[in-house]
């Protein structure tokens, strides 16, 4: 097997092909990762999601980590990370930055789920719109020769 480092113009590439990701983020030394779906408009990954322990914690700490991959099998495989900072896009305050993401969800069917999906009856139904801003991103890509 061979890895190879990849462009920056491909971890951007594999970004816009694909929707799921594992969000990280860390409080008081503790790092969570959870599986989220996202758009890249080119520039930001954008991400909605129910107000929970995931935007608690980012709101606290708002450096995250993205990582994104597509594997074909244990020898053919390609994954980006994205170092980058949370930032809610709140009501009218970003208001050309919700319309783009809500533009980039629409594109798929049931974009909203799972991220307004009810989990029990003690979690919180308020929708959160947030993007990361990516400050550093790299990516490798596995292969047979």
């Amino acid at each position: 097997m061979v890895i190879h480092e990849l462009p920056e113009s491909e971890c951007r590439e594999l970004l816009r092909r694909n929707h799921v990701a594992r969000l990280a983020c860390v409080r008081k030394d503790q790092p969570y990762v959870v599986p989220i779906q996202f758009d890249f408009d080119g520039e930001h990954l954008y991400f909605f999601a129910t107000l929970g322990q995931k935007i608690i914690w980012m709101r606290e700490n708002p450096w995250v980590c993205v990582e994104v991959e597509e594997i074909r099998d244990k020898y053919n495989w390609a994954t980006v990370i994205v170092f980058g900072r949370y930032e809610e896009l709140r009501e009218e305050a970003h208001a050309d930055a919700r319309a783009k993401a809500m533009a980039l969800f629409g594109k798929r069917s049931a974009w909203w789920l799972p991220g307004a999906a009810r989990v029990g009856t003690t979690e919180h139904h308020v929708p959160v719109l947030f993007r990361v801003h990516p400050t550093r991103m790299t990516g490798r890509r596995a292969s047979r020769d």
